[in-house]
């Protein structure tokens, strides 16, 4: 009898499959150092319990990408571990702040399958949700993933795409419970930028740039129970550089957008994601931001800033997203449309 799992394969998903995802876990004030050891992060309310406590967060809640880390490696194992790569993120919302002691579990449900042409792979979509010990949701989203099959000879299953918002409005976002701006510590947190500093259209360098480290990236792999293959096998990548974990560069562009977004905090939705091209060790990182639109919230002093956070391979000061022809440019390595609260 097998003991081991191999993972699921392309042919191993049926929509409306739901899938229980093994190994819950429990953050501890050791994630959050430990993020702050990979990432340079400097955003004042996941650095200071004081800065938290007064913005009306108590007790000290860890930065929202640590919850989401957690929560997407639960599913690799079950979604992502045959995964020639992950494709894109939508309607992900963060419903309430994570904190240390908090454990986190997560389930999926399958909400669209389609087998590409070659016959060798598919595309798997699922919905994930992540709970807490009491039961509350905490993040919920979806994302779509390029799996291989087990058997190129199976028979292909009826293609259902998912109908996905291209992105939440301001009203659909969850003010964290508590949430108070109008006391805000602008010297604390790094900027005296107010939401209506920013405009649609607005682009912002954010200049700093950070290399990948092979140990770094190995490391968050790890941390975040992150299993597949392809980050940290080479043989499963036929002698291959491994692909840096597509989290990993999110949280690094995350953290370089500090510098010009300052007061951007917490991150609130993230409407899409694409990992557009593969980060390997070496790479050095650089980020820039566009400014897509503003909202209101009902929380006193606190708006909503909608951005597009884009990673590159090298600096490009002229932050271009597309090239002539209509594809990404050379160098981009991430688009991430996504929502962050802001003091009014």
């Amino acid at each position: 009898m097998h003991k081991t799992d191999a993972g699921r394969f392309f042919e191993d998903f049926r929509v409306g499959q739901v899938i229980a995802h093994a190994t819950p876990r429990t953050i501890t004030e050791g994630d959050r150092a430990l993020y702050q050891a990979l990432y340079p992060s400097r955003f004042a309310l996941a650095s200071s319990a004081p800065f938290a406590a007064a913005s009306g967060l108590a007790p000290w809640p860890v930065e929202e990408l640590i919850g989401f880390h957690v929560a997407f490696g639960k599913t690799v194992p079950d979604v992502s571990l045959n995964a020639v790569a992950n494709l894109g993120y939508a309607e992900l919302r963060f419903h309430r702040p994570v904190r240390p002691g908090d454990t986190i579990s997560a389930a999926s449900e399958v909400i669209g399958l389609k087998e590409n042409s070659n016959g060798k792979t598919g595309v798997v979509w699922v919905r994930s949700t992540a709970r807490n010990q009491r039961g509350e949701t905490v993040i919920d989203w979806a994302r779509w993933v390029m799996v291989r099959k087990r058997d190129e000879a199976a028979a292909a299953p009826e293609t259902v795409v998912p109908s996905l918002k291209p992105a939440l409005a301001a009203a659909d976002l969850i003010v964290p419970e508590g949430l108070d701006f109008s006391a805000y510590d602008f010297a604390a947190a790094g900027a005296r930028h107010r939401l209506s500093d920013y405009a649609a259209g607005e682009r912002i360098d954010h200049v700093d740039g950070a290399t990948l480290e092979e140990a770094e990236h190995m490391m968050a792999t790890r941390l975040w129970q992150n299993t597949a293959k392809v980050h940290f096998n080479t043989e499963a990548r036929g002698g291959l550089k491994r692909l840096i974990y597509g989290g990993h560069v999110i949280s690094l562009a995350r953290a370089l957008s500090f510098n010009g977004l300052q007061n951007a905090q917490p991150i609130a939705a993230i409407n899409a994601g694409a990992h557009v091209a593969p980060a390997h060790a070496g790479d050095t990182i650089y980020a820039w931001s566009e400014v897509l639109e503003t909202g209101e919230t009902a929380a006193p002093g606190v708006g909503a800033i909608r951005l597009r956070l884009v990673a590159t391979k090298g600096r490009d000061e002229a932050m271009r997203l597309r090239d002539e022809a209509g594809a990404y440019a050379e160098g981009v390595l991430l688009d991430l449309d996504f929502w962050a609260f802001h003091p009014l």
